[in-house]
């Protein structure tokens, strides 16, 4: 199951109140993944937020479509909260007005994944 990192530069010097922001997240109202005509795409498995000086990472472990992320998230009243109050920390300004908006920043902010392992991944596993 892949695991995405979507990055944020963020001010150096607002760990806390950053920390302190995540710490208040209203959670996503399910995890189900769908598609736009309703079909069900994926699940969110779980999520972690890093930050050091000028770099804030969101880890999140998925199955199914990536895209169906973007397209989760950005509907998401807790998710739309955090933009919100994370913009005066941001060192550089994206607009996540809307879904499509916030479908372009989330595809775009996303790290190259240069490896993945898991226990299934394991040759002992085999």
């Amino acid at each position: 199951m892949p695991y995405a990192a979507i990055t944020y530069r963020i001010k150096p010097g607002h760990e806390d109140e950053i920390a302190e922001i995540f710490a208040g997240f209203n959670r996503v109202d399910t995890p189900v993944l769908t598609a736009p005509d309703g079909a069900e795409v994926g699940k969110l498995l779980g999520t972690g937020v890093f930050v050091k000086d000028d770099v804030l990472v969101r880890v999140i472990h998925y199955e199914g479509e990536f895209a169906a992320i973007g397209r989760h998230m950005a509907t998401q009243p807790g998710v739309r909260e955090i933009e919100e109050r994370l913009a005066p920390f941001l060192a550089e300004q994206r607009d996540t007005s809307d879904p499509k908006a916030f479908g372009a920043y989330f595809r775009n902010a996303v790290m190259r994944s240069v490896s993945q392992l898991s226990v299934d991944t394991h040759p002992a596993g085999r």
